[in-house]
């Protein structure tokens, strides 16, 4: 069942420790900024709770994983402030994610469009099928991916990133992406995928949480400036937001 809601939906499954995390939209699974807000809250809560070994971030359907910021709120922001709150939704979720005190599993079953990307690169570790092609198209509506640049950087390099933001026409495939490091496994269809998604995250969930959470400190280590990076870079979105280019490109984009 998929949600209808402009809002989009989220629900948390725990069972043996394993916190399954699913996030929904009509549209794509993309995000309005009241589920960004939703998601960044939930894992700052699954973090402290005993209960929950490991995180497994999943979205709706067997489509699209994320198609990235509602566009319907891009082009109702009219000033610089409304800007970069809205982009702050993407910037609080990876930090989120960044300093959550669990494991993060992502599981990447379609196509998946700029902040998508983002939130994939967060994950300390990705499942991925064949359909799950990537794309950074925000430089093609008059903005950048500046608020996930660093987490795509971070996991993939500098080079991709440049691949993926100045081609920002063009679909990368998930092989593309797994070579590049963004995620950790493929698989041919969702079945196979989530068969050893299961197996790994049982793995995961049996071993000491003390030793997962000293593991997942030393993978992000270098980060500890993120909480105001992430900020200032999403001042600079909120302005281009404005700009007439873009205006004109999401116009265009809804039609």
């Amino acid at each position: 069942m998929t949600t209808t809601s402009e809002n989009g939906s989220l629900y948390t499954n725990i069972i043996n420790g394993i916190a399954t995390l699913e996030f929904g939209h009509p549209a794509s699974n993309s995000f309005p900024s009241v589920l960004l807000e939703r998601l960044e809250k939930e894992l700052n809560k699954l973090s402290k709770e005993d209960e929950v070994k490991i995180i497994i971030l999943k979205s709706e359907g067997e489509k699209a994983f994320c198609a990235g910021a509602s566009f319907d709120e891009l082009l109702a922001v009219e000033n610089m402030q409304q800007g970069k709150i809205f982009f702050s939704g993407f910037a609080n979720v990876i930090n989120a994610m960044r300093t959550c005190g669990k494991p993060i599993i992502g599981r990447i079953q379609g196509k998946t469009v700029g902040g998508g990307v983002g939130l994939a690169a967060a994950c300390d570790y990705c499942f991925a099928t064949e359909q799950a092609a990537i794309k950074l198209s925000e430089l093609s509506i008059g903005i950048g991916p500046f608020v996930i640049a660093p987490a795509i950087e971070r996991k993939m390099g500098v080079g991709a990133l440049a691949e993926l933001t100045l081609a920002a026409h063009e679909w990368k495939n998930a092989y593309w992406a797994k070579e590049k490091g963004l995620y950790a496994r493929v698989f041919g269809n969702i079945e196979e995928m989530d068969k050893e998604l299961l197996f790994f995250s049982e793995k995961l969930a049996s071993y000491n949480p003390e030793a997962l959470l000293e593991m997942k400190k030393v993978l992000w280590e270098g980060t500890e400036n993120w909480g105001n990076l992430l900020q200032e870079r999403a001042a600079i979105s909120g302005e281009l937001v404005l700009s007439e280019f873009t205006k004109d490109a999401l116009s265009k984009s809804k039609k």
